[in-house]
C-alpha cells in the first residue's frame, strides 16, 4: 500500500509525546549570548524532565536544534534524523502555560488567562534544517496553545496514533514533487480543521512569483530565473544571452537555488563577477534576479518583514542599511538609536501609512497565495511601488529583542501573537481565549 492510500491515524486524547523545548527557546537562549555548552546544559536538564522512556529521543531532538544554532549543520541533520526515528511526534515543553525561562526573564508577558485550557494545535512538518518548517513555537509560546509536532518523514508511514488536536496547521515551507501530493491529499481528508493549504508552495518559489506578479502595475516583481551551471557556463563561453534576460542580466543577484536568509547570495555587475563567483561554488543550480536599487534619498536601504494572518498584515521589523544586502542582524539596529526610531515610527503609522498605501499590492499577493498565514521581505521603490524580495511560509516572527533597547517592540508584537491567536480560535470554532474563558 502506498502512502499515498495509507489510512489516517487515530486521534488519542490520552496521546502524550516527549516534551522538547523547540526551536524558539533554544534560539532566544543562544540570542542571548549564550554558547553550545550552556545550551546543551539547559537541554540535559529538560530533558531529564521526561518519563524514562521519551528522555534520550527528547536530548536527541533538541541537541539538533543546539548544533544547528551552532554551525554544527551537518551534525545537528544527523542529530535530527536519529530523533525522528525514535519518535515522529514531538511536544514543546509549556507552550502556552509557563513558556520559555529566557522569555520571562525578558518581561516578556503573555496577552491572556494562564488558567484556560489551551487550544491544541498540531503541526505537520518535515526533517530539515531550522529554515524547513514555519517555527510556530516562536508564535505559540506568547499564546494560550499547545503545541505538537508531527514529521511527515520520507518513505515512512505516518504514525497509527497521534494526539488529539482542535486544529492542524501544514508547516513545510518547501516541499517536493512527492511529499507535496502526500500533503495535499493529508490536507483535504484530514478530521479536523486545517490552516495553510500546502497546494500554494510552489508558488512561493522565486521564478514562479516573480512571474506572477510580473504585470501587477502596484508591485515591483524583478525578474527572477532558475538556471543551471551549464547554462552559465555557455553565457560566459558565448557571451550569449541567458533565457529570462534578453538584454542580459547584469545587474543582477546571484544565489544557490536552496539557499535561505542571504546565504551564497551576490551582486553580479559583469560576466568577469560570474566567474569569479562560480570559481568559489560547488552549486549547480542558481537563482539570477534583476537587481532593483531601492536605496532612499539618504542612501540607506530600508527592508520590511510583513506577517499576513489571515489576510491582516502586520510588520515585524523594519532592518535600516548603507548595504544592499540587509538582514536584521548585520543592519545595526541594537547599536543605533537613530535606526530604532525610524522603525518604531514605521510600526506606530503602519496601519495608516504602509498598509493603506500598498493594500492593492497586498491584495494581488493574497489572490496567488491563498495561504492562511505566510511573509514577505520586501520595500519601497522610489516610485512607490511595493518590491517583493520573497514570500515564504517558513519565515521566522519573533520577540527576542531585550525590551529596554526595543521597547516599541513589545506592543506592536504582541498584536501579531493576539491576531495567531484569534485566528487559531476562530478556525478550530472556539472562542477568543483573550477576552473569553475557552470552552
Amino acid at each position: 500500500m502506498s502512502f499515498m492510500d495509507q489510512a489516517l491515524p487515530t486521534l488519542s486524547e490520552s496521546f502524550a509525546p516527549p516534551l522538547v523545548l523547540g526551536t524558539a527557546d533554544l534560539t532566544s537562549f543562544a540570542y542571548q549570548g549564550n554558547g553550545y555548552d550552556a545550551l546543551m546544559e539547559r537541554i540535559r536538564n529538560s530533558s531529564a524532565t521526561n518519563p524514562p522512556a521519551f528522555e534520550e529521543a527528547a536530548w536527541t531532538y533538541d541537541a539538533a536544534i543546539a548544533a544547528q544554532l551552532s554551525f554544527r549543520r551537518s551534525e545537528g541533520l544527523n542529530l535530527q534524523d536519529a530523533a525522528l526515528t525514535t519518535s515522529q511526534i514531538y511536544r514543546i515543553a509549556d507552550a502556552g502555560r509557563t513558556g520559555p525561562k529566557s522569555l520571562h526573564r525578558q518581561g516578556c508577558d503573555r496577552p491572556h488567562d494562564q488558567s484556560d485550557p489551551p487550544l491544541r494545535l498540531l503541526a505537520l512538518a518535515g526533517p530539515g534544517d531550522l529554515m524547513t518548517n514555519t517555527p510556530l513555537d516562536f508564535l505559540t509560546n506568547f499564546i494560550n496553545v499547545r503545541l505538537d509536532i508531527l514529521y511527515i518523514l520520507p518513505g515512512r508511514p505516518l504514525p497509527p496514533v497521534i494526539p488529539g488536536h482542535d486544529i492542524a496547521f501544514f508547516a513545510l515551507g518547501e516541499a517536493d514533487a512527492p511529499t507535496l501530493a502526500r500533503l495535499r491529499r493529508l490536507y483535504s481528508l484530514w478530521p479536523r480543521p486545517v490552516l495553510n493549504d500546502p497546494g500554494f508552495l510552489p508558488a512561493l518559489e522565486r521564478d514562479t512569483l516573480s512571474r506572477a506578479l510580473a504585470n501587477v502595475p502596484s508591485l515591483c516583481s524583478p525578474t527572477a530565473v532558475a538556471v543551471d551551471r551549464a547554462a552559465l557556463d555557455e553565457h560566459l563561453n558565448s557571451g550569449g544571452p541567458i533565457d529570462g534576460f534578453p538584454n542580459g542580466p547584469y545587474p543582477c543577484l546571484i544565489r544557490p537555488h536552496t539557499s535561505h536568509a542571504g546565504a551564497g547570495l551576490s551582486r553580479l555587475q559583469t560576466p568577469a563577477d560570474l566567474a569569479d563567483y562560480l570559481r568559489f561554488s560547488f552549486e549547480r543550480y542558481f537563482f539570477l534576479t534583476a537587481f532593483h536599487d531601492y536605496s532612499g534619498p539618504d542612501g540607506f536601504y530600508q527592508k520590511y518583514r510583513v506577517a499576513f494572518i489571515d489576510r491582516t498584515p502586520f510588520l515585524c521589523h523594519m532592518a535600516i542599511s548603507s548595504h544592499w544586502m540587509v538582514h536584521y542582524l548585520n543592519a545595526g539596529m541594537t547599536e543605533s538609536p537613530a535606526k530604532r526610531a525610524r522603525e518604531a515610527s514605521a510600526m506606530a503609522s503602519f496601519d495608516t501609512g504602509f498598509a493603506k498605501r500598498h493594500a492593492a499590492a497586498f491584495n494581488a499577493l493574497h489572490e496567488r497565495l491563498g495561504f492562511d498565514y505566510y511573509s514577505i521581505d520586501c520595500a519601497e521603490t522610489r516610485d512607490g511601488r511595493l518590491l517583493v524580495f520573497e514570500a515564504d511560509a517558513a519565515a521566522i516572527v519573533h520577540l527576542m529583542d531585550p525590551p529596554d533597547v526595543f521597547p516599541y517592540k513589545q506592543p506592536q508584537m504582541h498584536k501579531v501573537f493576539a491576531a495567531f491567536d484569534a485566528m487559531l480560535r476562530r478556525r478550530a470554532g472556539h472562542r477568543s481565549s483573550v477576552l473569553h474563558p475557552a470552552k
